[in-house]
């Protein structure tokens, strides 16, 4: 028993077609008899789109892996070269990746930068563009079980607020850490943060705290990759591990000026209802500030990342699946227990 998939309205047709013109140039030959609305998507003879029905014993464990869009693949595998290469990529280093030609990546990178999901510098390189960070913020909660941004953005408000200091969210990406949420200060000296910012794991408290409760494999890894960036910058790997055993006791990170002069910092870890680190909330501010000021910080910092690790904890899923359960034993436990 065949099942035709059902005719598409015309535009959504052309959309297709329109979208496959513009990132496979070389393979529109039957898109035209598509955009006119000729024929159902059921008899389309597009190279990238040719589904002539779904029997019932082929939908199986690896339909997933049959019916898929190359064009749609090759973005994703640009996406996956921007991310492993922070510091951008050329055209040429893009050509090679997804092995499409010079004329068709172009046209792809210009498509994708002027929705803003890539960044072109003014050296032609590309990175990771600022409209991820709007999809990422509107990520449905039922994904992942609850809105980090959501959840974490009144909070970053209510620090600022309170301290008159900028505050900001930050998560893993990658070889480096990004800024995916911040709110700024109103003080006569409070510092600027910016969603967006990529900065490094070593150098920075909310990097620190989130190398220091990172795999064993991603912090030997980051341990060949200690940079300095100003005299205070821990680029020595034994000093860093014993940094990072230090955060680990305490719970919480300070940055005594290691990534820039004159801004110091102090960080503590988000945890997700599996007890795992998964962003750091942090505080930048000025150098010289006395000490009972930076106690005031650190006091806020670590109370707004519980906070918004119990606000995490009860948007956890209702029922631990088998899965989980059978892989960590004491999350089953950890849940009754919470309930």
């Amino acid at each position: 028993m065949s099942i035709p998939l059902p005719c598409l309205h015309l535009n959504r047709m052309k959309f297709i077609c329109e979208f496959i013109e513009t990132f496979a140039p070389e393979s529109t030959e039957a898109s035209y008899n598509c955009a006119k609305g000729m024929h159902c998507l059921l008899n389309a003879e597009h190279p990238l789109i040719r589904p002539t029905g779904f029997r019932m014993h082929e939908i199986s464990e690896d339909a997933a892996q049959k019916y898929r869009i190359p064009v749609i693949e090759q973005m994703v595998e640009v996406f996956a070269l921007l991310e492993r290469t922070p510091e951008g990529a050329t055209i040429r280093d893009v050509v090679k990746a997804v092995k499409l030609s010079r004329t068709t990546v172009y046209r792809m990178l210009n498509t994708l930068s002027a929705h803003d999901f890539v960044h072109r510098s003014p050296t032609g390189s590309y990175t990771l563009g600022r409209r991820l960070l709007t999809l990422a913020a509107h990520v449905a909660p039922s994904v992942a079980s609850y809105d980090l941004l959501a959840i974490s953005q009144p909070y970053l408000n209510r620090i600022s607020e309170v301290t008159g200091e900028g505050s900001k969210l930050t998560v893993p990406s990658g070889d480096n850490v990004l800024v995916v949420a911040a709110a700024q200060g109103r003080g006569q000296y409070a510092l600027t943060a910016s969603a967006g910012q990529r900065l490094p794991f070593h150098a920075g408290a909310a990097g620190k705290v989130l190398l220091a409760f990172a795999a064993q494999e991603d912090i030997a890894r980051q341990l060949t990759k200690l940079e300095s960036f100003t005299s205070f910058t821990i680029s020595d790997p034994h000093r860093m591990l014993k940094e990072l055993e230090n955060i680990r006791a305490a719970g919480w990170a300070r940055d005594m000026g290691e990534q820039m002069s004159g801004v110091h910092a102090i960080a503590a870890p988000i945890r997700d209802y599996q007890e795992k680190v998964v962003a750091a909330v942090s505080v930048p501010f000025v150098a010289g500030v006395n000490e009972r000021r930076i106690e005031e910080i650190r006091r806020v910092v670590l109370s707004t990342a519980d906070a918004i690790t119990r606000e995490i904890a009860q948007a956890k899923p209702a029922v631990v699946s088998v899965e989980a359960a059978a892989v960590n034993p004491s999350l089953h436990r950890k849940t009754a227990k919470r309930n």
